[in-house]
């Protein structure tokens, strides 16, 4: 127990240190946000907890690959608030988007068996 405990704090407080950096500094911020942290933290839980480099290494790919859709958030997000749409319906439609895009990446990530 805990284990998920500390899983939960240290995924937490980073979550919290990139907003309150980004108080100050959206450059900051951002710089901190755009780091795989969620992606390093997933490795290092999985081997902590499996040992499975190889499970790792299919992680580690498939997260590449959906990267890509992933950007659409932050093409869209940006490009509805400066056309002054408010912001829980841009953020909603910047989701919509990445979603769809994900779908999209899925459906080519099977069909050209990547």
């Amino acid at each position: 127990m805990w284990y998920y405990a500390l899983k939960f704090a240290v995924s937490a407080a980073l979550i919290v240190l990139v907003s309150e950096i980004a108080k100050r500094s959206s450059v900051a911020g951002a710089m901190l946000a755009s780091l795989p942290l969620v992606s390093l933290l997933a490795f290092v839980w999985l081997y902590y907890e499996t040992g499975d480099t190889q499970r790792i290494a299919r992680l580690s790919f498939d997260i590449f690959w959906l990267v890509i859709p992933s950007l659409a958030l932050f093409l869209v997000l940006p490009w509805l608030l400066r056309r002054g749409l408010y912001f829980w319906p841009s953020l909603l439609i910047a989701c919509g988007a990445t979603v769809a895009c994900y779908g999209l990446m899925l459906l080519l990530l099977r069909r050209f068996s990547a």
